[in-house]
């Protein structure tokens, strides 16, 4: 019954969020990741970033300044208590290049793989999995 609740509720969040318009520092590939959090009940866990930036520049200079979005999303994870796993449905992660900080993305499993949150829509990414974790 749990399994069929969260099937449901991450449904509803890719419909809801997917209908958002693109806004760097609102919704982007990582701020989705936070607003997953946030849907399921946590506390805003980039708080300090939302809307503290609204171009691609900005955002990659704080994934620079991070050292690349896979410890930008350790440290969302860890705001939340989340525990690495093996990908599986609801769970975030970063897939792309581990030696380029600029090919990297975050994501969201949909139990059949990993979705990115791109300008319009959730579209299916298929690249190397460098971290994911249960929410």
């Amino acid at each position: 019954m749990a399994e069929l609740v969260r099937r449901g509720c991450l449904d509803a969040f890719l419909a809801t969020n997917g209908a958002l318009p693109w806004r760097p520092g609102e919704v982007d590939c990582c701020m989705v990741l936070a607003s997953w959090a946030m849907w399921l009940g946590y506390a805003d866990p980039v708080a300090e970033w939302r809307g503290t930036y609204s171009t691609e520049a900005e955002f990659e200079a704080i994934v620079e300044r991070c050292g690349g979005v896979l410890p930008l999303v350790s440290g969302i994870a860890a705001t939340v208590g989340a525990i690495p796993c093996e990908p599986h449905r609801g769970c975030i992660g970063v897939v792309g290049s581990r030696d380029n900080i600029h090919r990297q993305f975050g994501t969201i499993h949909d139990g059949s793989g990993w979705l990115v949150r791109q300008r319009d829509c959730f579209a299916r990414i298929t690249a190397r999995t460098l971290a994911a974790w249960k929410i």
